[in-house]
């Protein structure tokens, strides 16, 4: 009688281990059963599956090797001498990239070296028959007075949870599981914990732990803080986890990956666990089971892992640098303290990286220099020829080039206040640019009527807007940029509402005059409105004054 399941070795990225699994059989297992039915006399094979559950089937199971982890596989092969699987023949290689994982990993653990030859505590890994984690963690625990509850952890976590009903309320605290295995072993005690228990799978565990006793004979135990907390972080020194400051439940692991805890879980209190079973998502896991873990412990147990880091980083609250030295554990920060001296260059680059996110503005800008930016980019817009790009977006991809240099000393965003931009601007031009800039993108435009009239450029064509009566007299368009470009006129009325754009002035006194005209002396009629602007006097006044 064939059920349609079977189990199989599977790589399980929730708990960093191998385990079997119940998955259904594929086509190619339910022919080798079949055949069972006939071996020795004829016989009948019951399938409890239909005709069209059978069409679904896989046909064949892929090769293990590639679906498994490969961390024992490459403690095994360093153990022969291996220290690269090319250098033997499969019939499927093992993944390269799961390989290398395996090998950081062992490393870490001490089990190989950085050639990624066996270490002495590898090979008493490798005595033991379980995976490399919980063989790391079995090894540590002996040497800590550890070595009991470490057995008896180690059958846990290589069994599935025999508290049966997890979900989001349920507690993910693996002292439950041992206190349950306590009781169990105890004559009629009953279990503590809250949810259902699984006494079939909890037996298996208690028969796994003890055997692992028997052979590891480990020495009494005496009590530690956080021991249970310290079996797993050895274990899985990639998921130590620091709770955050942006909610209760929400931890940051040493790899860098999120995870989180239901907010009523007892476990979401506490500022550093270690997480042993996760689900698969990469960028917020779900954690199943974990342990509380303390800081001052972690600090003690990973003593050789801990790396100090000078940085110097913009801090956006305060608008300011901030320069401290880091001790961290793998990427979880564990203390913090001010960083004297720090190098001059760090600082300004973080000052930079903090203008860059407030945004051109936080400089002491005002109309005139605006002004000038948009003179500079209408001549790189029109003649090229080396004049450079200075809008905002070039100015701030270019910071290190023009404004550095006048950053000296500054920590702070509003010390920006005190830079001479119009310096630091100018820069950005050559001597013969600086020289012909006037002359090329004039600021003012004098008119018939006398008056310097400003040109403004942060538009295409530039605009020059002066009263029609200013202009009385000129009858060529003004030009600018060595002839290239003409301006846009806008005539205004003598109320400064434009009444006429062009950029052919001739033309607009020749045939378009007229009619404006008409329109203005009907409306402003003490007004000065000649026949002919051609010979009339231009005036910035009502009429013209004198003779």
């Amino acid at each position: 009688v064939d059920s349609g399941f079977m189990r199989v070795p599977r790589f399980d990225i929730r708990s960093g281990m191998t385990r079997l699994v119940t998955r259904p059989v594929t086509k190619a297992s339910a022919d080798q059963r079949r055949g069972r039915a006939g071996r020795t006399a004829p016989g009948i094979c019951y399938r409890l599956w239909t005709q069209a559950e059978q069409a679904a089937l896989v046909p064949h199971s892929p090769p293990e090797i590639l679906v498994t982890d490969m961390t024992a596989l490459a403690l095994e092969l360093a153990l022969w001498g291996i220290h690269r699987p090319e250098e033997l023949q499969w019939l499927d290689s093992p993944p390269q990239t799961a390989y290398q994982e395996a090998c950081v990993l062992l490393r870490d653990f001490g089990a190989l070296d950085r050639r990624g030859r066996i270490t002495p505590h590898g090979r008493r890994m490798a005595r033991l028959p379980t995976h490399p984690r919980l063989a790391h963690m079995l090894v540590m625990a002996g040497d800590h007075a550890l070595g009991s509850t470490a057995c008896d952890l180690a059958a846990l976590l290589s069994e599935r949870d025999f508290m049966v009903g997890q979900g989001e309320g349920s507690e993910t605290d693996l002292q439950l599981r041992l206190d349950g295995l306590a009781a169990l072993r105890g004559a009629g005690g009953g279990h503590p914990c809250r949810s259902g228990v699984d006494r079939a799978v909890a037996r298996r565990v208690v028969r796994s732990g003890d055997l692992l006793r028997r052979k590891l004979a480990p020495p009494p135990e005496r009590p530690q803080p956080s021991a249970l907390g310290r079996l797993l972080g050895w274990a899985y020194p990639d998921r130590i986890g620091q709770r955050r400051r942006t909610g209760e439940g929400r931890f940051l692991l040493s790899s860098g990956r999120g995870a989180y805890l239901p907010v009523d879980d007892p476990l979401s209190a506490f500022d550093y666990i270690v997480a042993a079973e996760l689900d698969g998502n990469r960028r917020d896991a779900r954690i199943f089971l974990a342990a509380a873990h303390d800081r001052e412990v972690l600090l003690d147990q990973f003593a050789a892992q801990l790396t100090w880091q000078e940085r110097v980083d913009w801090d956006t609250r305060h608008q300011r640098v901030v320069a401290t030295r880091r001790c961290c554990l793998g990427r979880l920060v564990m203390q913090t303290e001010r960083l004297e001296a720090p190098d001059p260059e760090k600082i300004q680059a973080a000052l930079l990286t903090g203008l860059r996110r407030h945004g051109l503005e936080c400089l002491p800008w005002n109309p005139r220099l605006r002004a000038w930016q948009d003179r500079v980019n209408f001549l790189h817009r029109v003649l090229g020829g080396g004049w450079p790009d200075v809008s905002d977006r070039c100015l701030v991809d270019t910071l290190e080039e023009w404004l550095a240099p006048f950053t000296a000393g500054m920590t702070r965003l509003r010390e920006l206040a005190g830079i001479d931009l119009g310096k630091a601007l100018g820069g950005r031009l050559d001597w013969r640019q600086q020289n012909t800039l006037d002359q090329l993108a004039p600021a003012r435009l004098k008119v018939p009527s006398g008056r310097m009239i400003p040109l403004d450029y942060s538009v295409d064509p530039p605009v020059l807007a002066v009263r029609l009566q200013e202009m009385f007299g000129q009858a060529e368009t003004p030009q600018v940029a060595d002839g290239r470009q003409s301006v846009a006129v806008h005539l205004l009325s003598p109320a400064g509402r434009p009444v006429q754009i062009t950029q052919d002035l001739s033309g607009f006194w020749k045939k378009g005059y007229n009619e404006v005209r008409k329109d203005l002396r009907g409306r402003y009629p003490k007004h000065y409105w000649p026949e002919d602007p051609a010979t009339a006097r231009a005036t910035h006044r009502v009429r013209p004054q004198g003779p």
